[in-house]
């Protein structure tokens, strides 16, 4: 990278952080507006509402509690996470395959979330990838998948890379592999999973109680797929869906878009984040995805199938796809079994039915250092990012439960 593009890319950086994250008399003026318009829905309604949005992505929930955000807003606004977090919802099986091949003498590439991430039933007494790495199997953290190609084309050893993610890097596999760029001797086991299915699922449990007023939609995510892919959900539920930017300042216009809606009783699917996501999204991205892999209906852990929620390598590219290279089984509706620690209350936090702290486990026998969930596990699970920020919202668990 070019010192020129490189300083171009850091201003543009500074400037977006000097609009989004520093600009202190915007959130002044911002929060005053999300005051008023909760007023005014005190007024419509004739009581104190208790207003419930969902920040669906893992990466809105940092936000949210690394920048006090629920701190800033009326305490009828009460914040919850979704299942925007990728590690969190990948099935226990699939780590547990992944165990196995590690040990067996493959070698596993994998995201350093994944690396920690546990299974709920030891392969040969491991638990973990980062367990079977300590018995002298061969497991490399990557940070993308042309790390792991050239890496396995260097070594020529069998190798698998564990493809977990949503949609954002979905049309990265895609790419390499129309491009003909994996070495024979490296397999794709894709476990990706797609994010509107999942919203709408999560949706489907608050409606009878019309819990959850609004939704954050994930930025990242949009940028592939854009927010005409959200535009149905919000119309199905009646809800406004607001698809934001990252920074604070982004989180808190997203707020103030879904609050005024609620004023105006619509239910628009909204881009906050202009910048980056466009409503047709990235159409290149979209073919390639279409043209690798097929839509399956998908296991997300602690909570079971979705429909049409998972892809996986379609069969002219059975040449890279570690199922059948393997053996590797997928997981059925009829043999999946709840894949959750005793105790653990990650799917309830996730589906925003709970808070962190409302878990017998959290900050008990599950910490950062000795991750019980997987939503203590990844930088985007909300377990993670509360004990972390060592937050304990009294007052946030109240609201939650006034509405539940």
């Amino acid at each position: 990278m070019n010192s020129d593009y490189t300083d171009q890319l850091n201003k543009a950086m500074e400037s977006i952080e000097a609009a989004f994250r520093r600009n202190l008399s915007l959130t002044r003026v911002i929060i005053t507006k999300i005051n008023e318009v909760v007023h005014e829905l005190t007024r419509v309604y004739r009581y104190e509402p208790k207003i419930k949005i969902m920040n669906f992505c893992g990466t809105h929930e940092w936000t949210v509690t690394h920048y006090g955000i629920r701190s800033l807003i009326p305490s009828s606004i009460v914040l919850v996470a979704g299942p925007g977090c990728p590690i969190c919802v990948t099935p226990s099986h699939f780590i547990e395959e992944s165990i196995r091949l590690a040990l067996d003498d493959i070698t596993i590439y994998t995201y350093g979330d994944v690396y920690r991430l546990r299974a709920i039933r030891p392969v040969k007494g491991v638990y973990s990838l980062s367990e079977a790495k300590a018995h002298g199997a061969s497991v490399k953290i990557i940070t993308s998948i042309a790390e792991a190609i050239n890496d396995a084309r260097a070594h020529g050893k069998e190798s698998v890379f564990v493809g977990i993610g949503f949609e954002t890097v979905a049309s990265g596999y895609a790419r390499a592999i129309l491009s003909g760029m994996l070495p024979p001797n490296l397999k794709f086991l894709s476990v990706v999973k797609l994010t509107p299915p999942a919203m709408k699922y999560t949706l489907e449990i608050h409606r009878q109680e019309r819990l959850v007023k609004g939704v954050i939609a994930p930025g990242h995510v949009s940028t592939i797929i854009g927010a005409k892919a959200w535009h149905e959900v919000s119309k199905e539920f009646g809800i406004p869906i607001v698809v934001s930017g990252f920074e604070p300042i982004d989180v808190l216009l997203s707020i103030l878009e879904i609050l005024r809606q609620l004023v105006k009783g619509k239910a628009d699917t909204v881009i906050e984040y202009k910048r980056a996501v466009t409503w047709d999204g990235d159409l290149e991205a979209q073919k390639m995805i279409r043209e690798v892999f097929e839509v399956v209906d998908d296991a997300w852990r602690g909570i079971g199938f979705i429909p049409r929620s998972g892809l996986r390598l379609k069969k002219r590219f059975r040449m890279y796809d570690a199922f059948g290279e393997y053996g590797v089984r997928d997981v059925a509706p009829g043999d999946w079994v709840h894949d959750l620690s005793p105790g653990c209350r990650c799917a309830d936090v996730i589906l925003g039915r709970a808070m962190p702290s409302q878990c017998p486990l959290f900050m008990k026998t599950c910490t950062p250092s000795t991750p019980v969930g997987p939503c203590m596990v990844s930088i985007e699970g909300t377990c993670s990012i509360w004990a972390k920020h060592r937050v304990l919202d009294v007052e946030a668990i109240k609201d939650l439960e006034a509405i539940q």
